[in-house]
């Protein structure tokens, strides 16, 4: 004889809890615990509403179930959640560096894009041409570090007339949006940089405008004086 039992619960925003407790004979599903008592599934065995009724009649297993599914497992879950969040909340940003690998052939470049120390795992690496992907873009996996953190690099087979203008482009959760761009033959840089530098050259040119009016308009009034 074969039995399964499934149990869990899930906690939702404002305490409020959903659970469930299933049991299968033989891998087939033939009750579960629903509200306050045993309840056969559509199609159960009929042997299965004599089990039943001894179950239900049992009120002091029935009431250690409902405690258990109503407050015990709602309560770990909270706790297991409070004691992880630090880890789930942790966002450490990548590094990354381009470098070149051994020649695929006559006249070609390997560009090896270096992507480490991230957290959490997931990210996005990719060369690209302006704002075209290239497909030729080969990922390795994610290979964990020391720390914790995890490595990740991303090649590209060019010829070697064609890696001019290419980037390395990484996208990851802990950089808040602003991609993490690193040109080919030059230094890296950070999207969102850009933006600030323009945004500040912008504020520069608005303030000299109005020094400008401010000069002309006290030169105005030292003439008409």
């Amino acid at each position: 004889m074969e039995l399964q039992l499934s149990v869990g619960c899930e906690v939702h925003p404002g305490n409020i809890s959903e659970h469930f407790l299933h049991v299968a004979y033989q891998g087939e599903h033939i009750l579960s615990f629903q509200g306050t008592a045993w309840e056969p599934v559509l199609q159960a065995p009929q042997w299965v509403d004599l089990v039943i009724k001894d179950l239900n009649q049992d009120k002091g297993t029935r009431k250690t179930v409902q405690w258990l599914l109503n407050d015990i497992c709602p309560e770990y879950v909270n706790d297991v959640l409070e004691t992880g969040k630090s880890e789930l909340e942790k966002q450490v940003k990548p590094e990354a560096w381009l470098s070149s690998g051994p020649s695929p052939g006559p006249g070609r470049l390997l560009l090896v894009c270096h992507v480490s120390g991230f957290y959490p795992k997931p990210v996005w690496v990719m060369w690209m041409r302006g704002d075209q992907e290239q497909q030729g873009t080969q990922r390795g996996d994610i290979l964990p570090n020391g720390d914790e953190t995890w490595y990740l690099r991303a090649t590209l087979d060019v010829a070697a007339g064609e890696a001019a203008g290419l980037a390395c482009r990484v996208k990851h959760s802990s950089l808040g949006g602003q991609d993490l761009v690193l040109y080919w033959g030059g230094s890296h840089t950070s999207v969102g940089l850009v933006i600030l530098v323009v945004l500040a050259c912008l504020v520069l040119l608005f303030v000299l405008i109005l020094g400008f009016y401010w000069i002309r308009r006290h030169r105005s009034y030292e003439d008409i004086l």
